[in-house]
């Protein structure tokens, strides 16, 4: 792998990761509780779109230029 700006052959992998949406949504929760007791709490977790991303980049160490390969 050489960068595509310097040449160089003197590269690292860097990953970088996005997570976006909730973990417990507490009105799900709220109305799980009402409807079936304490362990309608767990009702909070059921439907949550917790979505992680990871990207993996190339990065020269010579001119610092990131790039996906």
């Amino acid at each position: 792998m050489y960068c595509p700006r310097c040449g160089s052959s003197r590269m690292h992998m860097l990953s970088e990761t996005e997570s976006t949406g909730k973990d417990y949504s507490a009105p799900k929760g709220v109305c799980g509780a009402i409807l079936f007791g304490p362990l309608g709490l767990l009702c909070g977790l059921c439907g949550e779109e917790r979505q992680i991303k990871t990207k993996h980049y190339w990065v020269c160490e010579d001119c610092g230029m990131k790039f996906r390969a």
